[in-house]
C-alpha cells in the first residue's frame, strides 16, 4: 500500500525537506505541498499494511495485519520533529479507528468505544454496544455505526436515515460527505468554502446528491476541515472546497512566502518590479466549488483516500 500526501506541511507531517532527515527548525519546512508526494514514513511498522486516521496534531496508525491495534503518532512543533508512535493498549483487536483532537474512537465487532486523551480514568468516555456491526463480513467504517454515526463532540451519536443505505461517511468541520451502496455521493452542512460541491456557498440541511458527478460510480469519500475528496470506481480522484494550503492538489498561494519578512534589499527589488509591471500570470485557486479531476504523479490508480481534518488548512493522503 503506497500513500501520497499534499497540502499543509507546517509540522513536517507530510515530508521533511531532506529525504527523511530530522527537521531542525521551522525555516526548514516546506509549508505547502501542492504536488502529491509519496509518504516515506507513515507508521511504526512499514512492512505491514495500515490504515491512517488523523487530525490537526494527532495521527493514528491502525495495523491491518496480525494483531490489529492502534499506534498514536504526532509531530511536534518549534521545531517539528519526526513522528513518535505509542501503542494504545485499549485498541487491541479493534476493526477500525477514528481520531480527533481530543478523542480516539475504536470500533470492535460488538461495540464502539470513545477514549479521551486527557482522561485519567480506565474507562471510555462513551460506549455503544453494536451487536451485528459486521455486514457480509466487512466492518462498517467509522464514523458510521449502527443506526447513525459518531461525532467528536457530545452527544457523540447522531442518527442517520436508513433509506440512504450508507456504506461510508466522512465528516469535516462543518459538513458531511456520504457514500451510498449504489455509488452515489451526498453532502450536507455548510458550503462556506465550496466543500459541498454544489457550486454554491450556502448551506444544505439535508443530504443532497452531488450532481456534478451524477452517473459516476464513486468508491470512496473523505473530508477535511473545509474541503472534500472522492475517488471513482475507475481510480479517478476528484477534489473540491478550500484550497488555501494546496490541500486540493491545485495551484495555491505560498504560505511560506507570505510569512517571510522581506529584507531592505528585497523591498527595493520588489518596488522596482512593481514599476515594471506584473511578471507572472500564474493562476491560483482558493475555492473550488465543483469537483475537479486531479492528476496524480506516475500512473497510479487510487484505491483509498484519507484527509487530515484541520482548523482551516488541510493535508490530503491517498493510497
Amino acid at each position: 500500500m503506497i500513500w501520497f500526501g499534499f497540502g499543509f506541511n507546517g509540522f513536517g507531517q507530510i515530508c521533511s525537506p531532506k529525504s527523511g532527515e530530522p527537521i531542525l527548525s521551522n525555516e526548514d519546512v516546506e509549508i505547502k505541498i501542492v504536488v502529491p508526494v509519496r509518504l516515506r514514513d507513515y507508521g511504526p511498522d512499514r512492512e505491514r499494511r495500515c490504515h491512517i486516521s488523523a487530525s490537526w496534531s494527532q495521527r493514528a496508525f491502525l495495523q491491518l495485519e496480525g494483531d490489529r491495534h492502534v499506534c498514536m503518532g504526532c509531530s511536534q512543533a518549534d521545531p517539528p520533529s519526526q513522528t513518535v508512535c505509542v501503542c494504545v493498549p485499549q485498541s487491541h483487536g479493534c476493526q477500525d479507528a477514528l481520531v480527533s483532537e481530543r478523542y480516539l474512537t475504536l470500533a470492535f465487532t460488538d461495540k464502539i468505544e470513545c477514549w479521551g486523551f486527557d482522561a485519567t480514568d480506565s474507562v471510555p468516555v462513551w460506549k455503544m454496544e453494536c451487536m451485528g456491526l459486521e455486514t457480509a463480513g466487512i466492518p462498517a467504517p467509522l464514523p458510521l455505526v449502527l443506526g447513525g454515526y459518531v461525532v467528536s463532540t457530545l452527544p457523540f451519536f447522531q442518527p442517520l436515515s436508513p433509506h440512504l443505505c450508507a456504506v461510508s461517511l466522512a465528516l469535516g468541520m462543518e459538513h458531511a460527505v456520504l457514500l451510498t451502496a449504489s455509488g452515489t455521493m451526498y453532502t450536507w452542512g455548510s458550503s462556506s468554502h465550496g466543500q459541498l460541491g454544489h457550486g454554491e456557498l450556502g448551506r444544505e440541511e439535508e443530504p443532497r446528491p452531488v450532481e456534478a458527478l451524477w452517473g459516476v460510480a464513486i468508491r470512496g469519500v473523505a473530508a477535511g476541515g473545509w474541503h472534500s475528496i472522492c475517488i471513482s470506481d475507475g481510480g479517478d480522484m476528484y477534489t473540491w472546497g478550500w484550497n488555501e494550503s494546496g490541500q486540493l492538489g491545485l495551484p495555491s498561494h505560498s504560505v511560506q512566502g507570505d510569512r517571510l519578512c522581506r529584507t531592505a534589499a528585497d523591498q527595493e527589488v520588489g518596488m522596482q518590479k512593481e514599476e515594471e509591471g506584473p511578471v507572472s500570470s500564474e493562476v491560483f485557486i482558493s475555492i473550488q466549488a465543483f469537483p475537479a479531476l486531479l492528476d496524480l504523479p506516475q500512473e497510479v490508480e487510487v484505491t483509498k483516500v484519507q484527509v487530515i481534518c484541520t482548523h482551516g488548512d488541510g493535508v490530503s493522503m491517498v493510497s
